[in-house]
């Protein structure tokens, strides 16, 4: 048996556990998220409205790491919630600016205990959560293609 041969098994690869883990991630936030009425997409949004509002569109894309054609929908549907208002700024009527309503901002409140029931549903600590996430640093950053 070649030693390479574990080199292109499934389950040695970074891509699968990465790919898998991000749709778990996704299942495990679902229940924790339904009381608050969001998905974990629009949850995304909120967290960066949260931490600075109003935002160009453009720049939420790009924090998020969204192309601003899928989050807009994102957006309408926050807007219908309630949760967020769209409107042209006023100096630069080509920008669209998402600003929290008093609704977004007081769910704030209540999505203070997400992080726990995170951690919670996955029998991790905050500690450990903030080593996992620091260790895929290389992975989720935004790099450009390589020539």
């Amino acid at each position: 048996m070649d030693p390479r041969d574990d080199l292109l098994r499934l389950d040695s690869q970074v891509c699968f556990a990465l790919v898998t883990a991000a749709r778990n991630v996704v299942a495990i936030y679902r229940p924790i998220l339904e009381p608050l009425g969001l998905t974990h997409p629009q949850y995304l949004v909120m967290l960066a409205l949260w931490d600075s509002s109003p935002r160009a569109l453009g720049e939420l894309a790009r924090e998020l790491a969204m192309e601003p054609a899928t989050l807009s929908p994102l957006v309408k549907r926050l807007e219908s919630q309630h949760l967020v208002t769209r409107r042209r700024r006023v100096a630069d009527e080509r920008v669209l600016e998402i600003a929290l309503t008093p609704q977004g901002s007081a769910l704030r409140e209540q999505a203070l205990q997400v992080p726990e029931q995170v951690a919670a549903a996955v029998g991790m600590d905050a500690a450990e959560l903030a080593s996992l996430r620091d260790a895929l640093a290389p992975f989720a950053g935004r790099r450009t293609a390589a020539p």
